[in-house]
């Protein structure tokens, strides 16, 4: 039957989705897929958890929705007061919205709000980093720089963005320079291009505590976002950070940026946030920037539907709880350890693999044609695609993408696995990931 539906892939027949049990998705023929990156760094509980499935229903036993403009309601006031307890550093409000590009979004229209209100109307510009990806909606395009992604938009993207150098060291560390070394390194481009462009012109700096996508799960250098955080304060330029994958317990805290003893003006959260239960993000806005707006005209500008849906955030608060009540966080570092030697053991040998790295359970590994030189295979090899298509067959659902080594070449494939998973499912994925990516890359080299 033809689909009326305008699909990612329109000439592709998928499976039907049926079911979903832990770690698992079931398709309509009975197969089952381990959800390997838990859809894209979503599903922190796996599917059909009984507490949260509860707490929707109890919600909407009350009221699925109301307009924002008309009323407040409690869960999305319960969420708020929970998630700036538990933020690092003087968090004061948050704006809720229905995914992770809305939220990098609100987050650059609040920042540009903040800067209005103080009397700083000059600073309009952003700068953000090279092979980054902070979602689909334009603002978040523009500020994002997947060369792919861009493309056939790139003559509609705002031009008050520009980008330095992402935080690479996989690629971008020089031969005998040390972490720190390459972190100071790395983020001094920031202040170079702020002198360039101008001080008072700039509204933000924006990145990934730990690159997701687009690179496949970069986590920073050690001092980077101190010094990057020392560099905004003196020039006066907001830090936000996307935490829309690596944030909500995905690295083992509950925000990444804890382990880098940085905090951020504003933190955008979104998947791990509801776990997929139901369609959510949030802009955390630190007190400093919340109370230009709050003490200024009281207006927020930037306004959705669907902000603060009811429904939304009884689940995303359910998901919350379960994750602390169940001490998912230490799990999550507990079996982050254990997939890293799990992988390292199956793949680290390997001709074609050239790096394996993450924070908790969030691990990337990249592709190489050649592990001594690190050269890429080239994009008509398909080997990221081909690598999703063969684990899938297998049962495995994992996250490859390409153009990550440089904008145009490069392969990696990234996971992101519900925070229940067990140890032998974790050596299942193991498993199944290293079969796939050595029928891939034999035909590929």
């Amino acid at each position: 039957m033809t689909s009326q539906i305008l699909h990612r892939q329109t000439k592709k027949e998928m499976p039907t989705v049926a079911g979903g049990e832990g770690v698992y998705l079931i398709d309509t023929t009975g197969k089952r897929y381990l959800d390997g990156s838990g859809g894209a760094a979503v599903s922190c509980l796996g599917h059909n958890h009984p507490k949260v499935i509860e707490a929707i229903r109890e919600q909407i036993g009350k009221v699925a929705f109301a307009h924002t403009s008309f009323f407040a309601n409690e869960p999305s006031e319960e969420l708020a007061d929970w998630l700036v307890a538990r933020a690092p550093g003087d968090f004061g409000r948050v704006a809720f919205v229905a995914g992770g590009s809305e939220a990098v979004e609100a987050s650059l229209k609040i920042c540009r709000q903040a800067h209005l209100e103080n009397g700083e109307d000059r600073r309009t510009r952003f700068i953000a980093r090279r092979q980054s990806y902070h979602g689909a909606t334009m603002g978040a395009m523009s500020v994002g720089y997947h060369a792919q992604r861009r493309k056939p938009y790139a003559e509609m993207l705002t031009p008050n963005t520009s980008h330095i150098s992402p935080a690479y060291a996989y690629r971008l560390k020089e031969p005998g320079e040390s972490e720190e070394e390459y972190g100071l390194r790395a983020a001094g481009e920031l202040e170079q291009e702020i002198l360039r462009l101008g001080p008072e012109t700039v509204a933000a700096f924006v990145a990934e505590t730990v690159v997701g996508s687009s690179i496949g799960v970069a986590p920073p250098p050690a001092g980077y976002f101190r010094e990057i955080r020392r560099i905004c304060d003196q020039y006066g330029v907001t830090l936000i950070l996307d935490e829309v994958m690596s944030g909500m317990g995905r690295t083992g805290t509950l925000f990444a940026c804890e382990q880098d003893g940085v905090e951020p003006d504003i933190v955008a959260v979104a998947k791990g946030l509801g776990g997929g239960y139901q369609p959510i993000g949030a802009s955390i806005v630190s007190s400093r920037v919340a109370d230009a707006i709050t003490s200024g005209s009281g207006t927020l500008m930037h306004t959705h539907t669907y902000m603060a849906h009811a429904t939304a955030c009884a689940a995303a608060l359910a998901v919350q709880k379960v994750v602390e009540e169940e001490g998912l966080l230490e799990r999550v570092r507990d079996r982050g350890a254990y997939a890293m030697n799990a992988l390292r053991d199956r793949l680290e040998q390997h001709a074609h693999v050239g790096d394996i790295r993450g924070r908790g359970l969030f691990i990337g590994v990249e592709l190489v044609a050649d592990r001594e030189t690190r050269e890429p295979f080239e994009p008509d090899k398909r080997v990221a695609a081909r690598i999703k298509q063969t684990a899938f067959e297998n049962g495995l659902i994992c996250y490859p993408n390409a153009a990550s080594a440089d904008g145009e070449r490069g392969d990696h494939v990234l996971l992101a696995p519900p925070f229940i998973i067990s140890e032998s499912e974790i050596d299942e994925l193991a498993d199944k990931l290293a079969n796939s990516i050595a029928a891939v890359t034999a035909s590929a080299s």
